[in-house]
């Protein structure tokens, strides 16, 4: 080999290296938030706390019935079209009306066991928010979601930086994440 074609062969290689340095995953948590349900919802935000307490950047993106859990019991939106007032009457307000994927008995599973986590000095699922808030977990809403559900900006609640993005927004975190979840 001449000098000329090994400094060509090791050029080649300092381009392969840097461009493999680019797609090195990221100390980060990315996790697609789909179900509305409170022990899901739960799971969720102890995950991403516990993340960010690891030293991981936590992304969540709220999707379909994870939407819901975003919406402030307290605001009202006025001017929806037929489809979005039906939804908003259907679909929970707030993490405060989530109930259990299983056992929910018509509500006494889900009083139940709000009532054992209080006994027992568990954070609740408006307290697990409030603490990611805290912690600076990136909280991303879907916006086909609120489009399909008729739900506006205005009634979610005051998350600090949260955005409202597309699909392609959360798998351009993802694809640098270190972990990625689907609850």
């Amino acid at each position: 080999m001449t000098p000329e074609e090994i400094e060509k062969q090791l050029a080649d290689l300092k381009t392969q290296v840097e461009g493999m340095k680019g797609n090195q995953a990221e100390e980060k948590l990315s996790m697609i938030v789909f179900s509305g349900d409170l022990d899901k919802a739960l799971a969720a935000f102890i995950i991403a706390t516990g993340a960010v307490a690891m030293g991981l950047e936590v992304v969540m993106f709220f999707t379909f019935w994870g939407t819901p859990l975003l919406r402030d019991k307290n605001k009202t939106v006025l001017g929806k079209d037929m489809m979005g007032t039906m939804f908003g009457h259907m679909l929970p307000k707030g993490a405060e009306k989530a109930t259990l994927s299983k056992m929910n008995m018509g509500g006494m599973g889900t009083s139940m066991m709000k009532s054992l986590m209080k006994k027992k000095n568990v954070a609740s699922l408006e307290e697990m928010i409030k603490l990611a808030a805290e912690l600076e977990v990136k909280i991303f809403i879907c916006e086909m979601s609120m489009d399909l559900m008729g739900f506006k900006h205005e009634e979610m609640i005051d998350y600090p930086g949260v955005e409202y993005v597309g699909v392609a927004t959360f798998l351009e975190h993802a694809a640098r994440s270190k972990v990625n979840l689907f609850l």
